[in-house]
């Protein structure tokens, strides 16, 4: 059996850390999170401290995956919201791109203690697409699955991934559409701040 390399993206809060280790364990793969591997091997460049996040060299993490992937001879999950920007498509097999609603979203940052200004960002990309925009536009469209989690169990969402993997269930990109939703329930701009 070829090893396989998984990306776990979306933005912060969807579920990519919860699924990305139940997917190891389900898999008997390694696991690498972006944002403990960016602590472990000092890979940011800067802190944001108006934004409140880490900015990485992408260059040096780039590296670094490369490197992890070739020494790595299970299956191997990496998640991160970047995690598409910094893999090199040539060794991924399979990206899952998560989205949840915009309003369970807020909700689920909010019990994190996400700041409003984190809030709206997370939320603002969610809405705008930035994660499933970004996958497409630095990995092969055909590796690419786009999953609603919203109102979904970390099991169950896992069940999709592996029914995805194991060919019973197909990939499709495009399928969200938040914008559109929020639009038609009146709530676009509580949501899409300005």
């Amino acid at each position: 059996m070829n090893k396989r390399v998984i990306l776990i993206t979306g933005t912060p809060a969807v579920g990519k850390t919860t699924l990305a280790n139940k997917l190891a364990q389900n898999l008997n793969a390694q696991s690498v999170n972006l944002t403990e591997l960016t602590e472990q091997e000092h890979l940011a460049k800067t802190e944001d401290k108006q934004r409140g996040t880490t900015v990485i060299d992408e260059a040096k993490m780039r590296r670094k995956l490369k490197t992890i992937i070739e020494k790595t001879e299970t299956d191997l999950i990496i998640d991160g919201h970047y995690a598409a920007a910094v893999t090199p498509k040539t060794q991924v097999t399979n990206v899952f791109v998560l989205r949840r609603n915009p309003v369970e979203l807020r909700e689920f940052m909010k019990r994190r203690g996400y700041n409003q200004a984190k809030q709206d960002e997370n939320l603002a990309a969610e809405i705008l697409d930035v994660c499933l925009v970004e996958a497409l536009q630095k990995q092969e469209k055909q590796k690419i699955c786009e999953l609603d989690t919203t109102g979904k169990t970390a099991d169950e969402t896992l069940n999709e991934v592996l029914a995805v993997l194991n060919g019973k269930k197909q990939c499709y990109v495009g399928t969200v559409n938040w914008m559109g939703l929020l639009e038609r329930e009146g709530k676009l701009d509580e949501y899409l701040k300005t």
